[in-house]
């Protein structure tokens, strides 16, 4: 009977010998059984034809940070089982980015007491953000579809009256744009100024009118005020000041970034006090590109 027994301890040993075994390469299917990997592909078909993809860029997660300069970046850091948000971010120039706060930089205004101005050339600024979930033992995959958060915005004002021949200069501003831009929430913050210089278009089909291009971060704020100063030849007739609202027009410009947005309205003088006035009323939105149509 002792015999027997021992044969029998021995081949249970074994069995359980090679039941850990098994177990052992079913849990674990990483090298790193505790942590997951992270792997982003970035995907750049959302930008606009008009802009510049970037030739690096961020990956911030977890408070780590990475910087990569393909389309495809393992974070080197191997991550704990838990919940972290992931943003992938480039910062372009005259843009500033803490964590997920992009900020433009500010810029000098020929116009006192009305403000901060931003600069109105800011770099392409793109961005993604996503919730992940890493669990231990496993290599994620994700894709990073990144999205324009800098618009291009044309303004094309047609002068009317008989010294609209006459002009020489539209210099003015556009209050209301975004200073501020936390990407993670889309809130736009620092209600700012940006100047607007007007040149004469001579050649297509808005010939004739005045445009100003700037690049803006977003829009912010309760109103956006278009305020600028007419100069004429000879300075005959006086200068003319030109304020008209664009809060409605303006209103959808922080949507579809990817597309470039232009309004174009009708410059209507009206005597003042203080000599003559022009307002524009009635904006609307230009279909195609105006600046392409120079």
């Amino acid at each position: 009977m002792k015999k027997i027994t021992h044969i029998i301890s021995f081949g249970l040993a074994a069995s359980v010998l090679l039941l850990a075994s098994c177990v052992k390469d079913d849990l674990y299917n990483t090298s790193h059984p505790g942590t997951g990997k992270v792997t982003v592909t970035v995907d750049w078909s959302e930008a606009g034809v008009d802009t510049d993809i970037p030739d690096t860029w961020t990956m911030l997660m977890g408070g780590h940070s990475g910087t990569a300069a393909n389309g495809l970046r393992t974070l080197s850091h191997l991550f704990e089982p838990g919940n972290y948000q992931l943003a992938v971010y480039n910062t372009p120039e005259g843009i500033a980015i803490d964590n997920t706060t992009a900020t433009v930089a500010t810029a000098d205004g020929n116009w006192d007491g009305v403000g901060t101005f931003v600069t109105n050339t800011p770099g392409w600024l793109f961005t993604y953000v996503q919730d992940v979930t890493v669990e231990a033992d496993s290599d994620q995959e994700l894709t990073a579809v990144m999205q324009q958060q800098v618009r291009r915005l044309s303004l094309v004002i047609e002068p009317t009256g008989n010294a609209a021949d006459r002009i020489e200069s539209i210099e003015g501003y556009l209050s209301g744009v975004a200073g501020t831009l936390d990407f993670a929430t889309d809130t736009y913050g620092a209600a700012s100024n940006v100047e607007m210089h007007f040149t004469k278009v001579t050649d297509g089909e808005h010939a004739g009118k005045w445009i100003a291009t700037v690049r803006l971060l977003g829009i912010a704020g309760d109103q956006q005020k278009l305020t600028a100063t007419l100069a004429y030849a000879g300075g005959n007739p006086q200068n003319t000041l030109l304020e008209s609202d664009l809060t409605e027009a303006l209103s959808p410009f922080n949507e579809n970034k990817s597309v470039p947005f232009a309004l174009g309205g009708t410059m209507a003088e009206t005597p003042s006090e203080a000599g003559v006035e022009a307002t524009i009323t009635g904006w609307k939105t230009i279909e195609g590109d105006p600046v392409e149509a120079m």
